[in-house]
């Protein structure tokens, strides 16, 4: 007996919602700007597009979908990303050599999935639909994730052209005063991490756990492009001092003399985005850093970054709301606004480093079977971030969302706000 209900119609719902975001993110694209992967750190927009959707044909479909047939036995093989247990993944730094399946047939293969996934929903009974409920969950948030890889990738690919493409118009927002860096005290105490029961969470957010935080206090607001440059000047990537080890091995080697995406014309700093190369606003959050660039920075300051348990501590009361991917801006913008504990930028615009290693929370279990692989196999050499990015949904955003990168990665749209302990 089918359980189409009201349930199930909102989460038919959001699943279009979802997949459609996903076409309008690549809606500006020529078909050749689909099969680009300029690092093997990105892939190219059309197999974000074909792996989203052989995440569902896998997970639900093929086995809930009774007589389910795949669009293709091929992309099994083609769009697994890194799922070891389900089977031999194509390459990732080949992606880009995919001339084909074609960019058509890969839309082809998201109507199919799409007309399936409604065909599912519609008809599933009880059991059925509690099964796959999670799953879908996963699937549609797992989307998400590659929404803002879709946008990050994009950028990247864009800027290694010497024609330096517009993906869109610069879009006009609103600029008001920086406000002065001032710092919010937080008490000494055991603090709880992690997300509850309530609400979809990964399994990397779980379970709760106690912490004690020593007294701390968090800047009001992340580092802007102006105290950036005054870091650069003062001999920022000159000096070892301020650096981590392997951090200033990196600034050798690559020869880093600025956030990515930055370059020097005439004694003024200009940076590629997605609306081209513009001219960098002090005012406007610095991003495109790598962590040891945000720790450097903190050291050359005389502070510190926090910990990820200090600043989901500090930010238990902010509202989930800032300058997201839905805007449409794709760029961290110049306005402020004091909200709760006169924290500001807390969500969006960018993603901000903590000085926490990406490892497993106590009693933390990952899911089981072959999206066990999904979060657990990555905790080593990564550091979390923590905050969404103007490159992030704010469906997918929550307050305990760990993001997590190599400490090198500078391509995602990250910054850092600035600790201090008391």
């Amino acid at each position: 007996m089918s359980v189409m209900n009201h349930q199930t119609t909102v989460l038919l719902q959001q699943y279009k919602q979802i997949r459609g975001f996903s076409k309008k993110i690549v809606s500006p694209l020529e078909i050749e700007d689909y099969v680009i992967q300029a690092i093997p750190d990105v892939s190219p927009p059309k197999w974000h597009l074909a792996h989203t959707t052989w995440f569902f044909e896998t997970f639900i479909l093929v086995p809930y979908l009774e007589g389910f047939k795949r669009f293709n036995d091929t992309y099994d093989y083609l769009f697994n990303s890194y799922y070891e247990t389900h089977g031999r993944p194509y390459p990732r730094h080949a992606r880009g050599l995919l001339a084909r399946p074609s960019v058509n047939e890969i839309f082809q293969y998201r109507d199919y999935v799409d007309e399936q996934m409604t065909s599912l929903l519609e008809r599933c009974d009880a059991e059925t639909y509690d099964q796959i409920q999670p799953l879908l969950e996963i699937g549609m948030q797992h989307e998400q994730q590659h929404q803002e890889l879709l946008v990050t990738d994009i950028k990247y690919n864009f800027s290694i052209n010497p024609l330096k493409p517009v993906y869109q118009h610069p879009v006009s927002t609103v600029k008001t005063a920086v406000p002065t860096l001032e710092w919010v005290r937080f008490d000494e105490g055991i603090v709880e991490t992690g997300h509850s029961d309530d609400g979809f969470s990964f399994d990397n957010e779980r379970p709760i756990h106690k912490s004690w935080l020593d007294r701390f206090a968090l800047a009001n607001r992340p580092v802007t492009n102006g105290e950036y440059i005054s870091f650069m000047e003062n001999g920022g990537y000159e000096k070892p001092e301020y650096w981590l080890s392997e951090g200033w091995s990196i600034v050798k080697e690559e020869q880093w003399k600025a956030p990515l995406y930055w370059e020097q014309k005439d004694g003024e700093w200009y940076s590629f985005t997605l609306s081209g190369v513009q001219k960098v606003v002090e005012d406007e959050l610095v991003t495109h850093i790598s962590f040891y660039e945000a720790d450097a920075f903190a050291r050359w300051a005389g502070y510190r970054l926090p910990t990820e348990m200090e600043w989901e501590h500090a930010m238990k009361n902010q509202r989930i709301e800032g300058n997201f991917a839905d805007q449409g801006h794709y760029h961290p913008t110049a306005e402020y606004s004091e909200e709760n504990n006169q924290m500001m930028k807390t969500f969006g615009d960018v993603w901000e480093w903590t000085s926490s290693p990406y490892v497993p929370y106590p009693k933390s279990k990952p899911l089981e079977g072959t999206l066990g692989e999904y979060n657990a196999k990555f905790m080593c050499n990564q550091m979390v971030l923590r905050g969404g990015s103007c490159a992030t949904h704010s469906t997918h955003m929550r307050l305990t969302y760990r993001n997590f990168f190599h400490p090198d990665k500078r391509w995602q749209f990250s910054g850092l706000r600035l600790a201090k302990d008391l």
